[in-house]
């Protein structure tokens, strides 16, 4: 009976660690993507940047993080003036996790909103 609850906890054990190496990266990677964004964010309300040059940033930073994105998945609005407005960036990808014998895919949707000044 021991050897029974030794062989069980082994196998609880390996399978919480495969879902941790499995589940882990893709959530810390958005994670940093949802930082960079808003990042970029603060420093581009103040700044003379077009949305396609934030749309590129973000995609290049998210390439870095390994994130399949795409400049169409990436959506830039600026509302108002340079330091005076709204800029919104939010982005949708996802990315497929398999594991053994099943597979599923994991949605993100990072965003944020700076406002400016006045």
């Amino acid at each position: 009976m021991a050897t029974l609850k030794l062989m069980f906890g082994i196998f609880v054990f390996a399978v919480v660690a495969l879902l941790c190496i499995k589940l882990i990266p893709p959530f810390f990677a958005n994670y940093e993507l949802e930082d960079s964004i808003k990042t970029e964010a603060v420093q581009s309300t103040y700044s003379t940047r077009s949305e396609e040059d934030i749309r590129q940033a973000i995609v290049k930073q998210a390439h870095s993080y390994d994130i399949p994105l795409t400049p169409k998945q990436v959506r830039v609005s600026r509302i108002g003036g340079f330091g005076v407005g709204t800029l919104n960036i939010e982005a949708d990808y996802s990315v497929p996790v398999d594991f053994p014998g099943y597979s599923t895919t994991l949605e993100f949707h990072p965003s944020t909103e700076n406002k400016g000044v006045f």
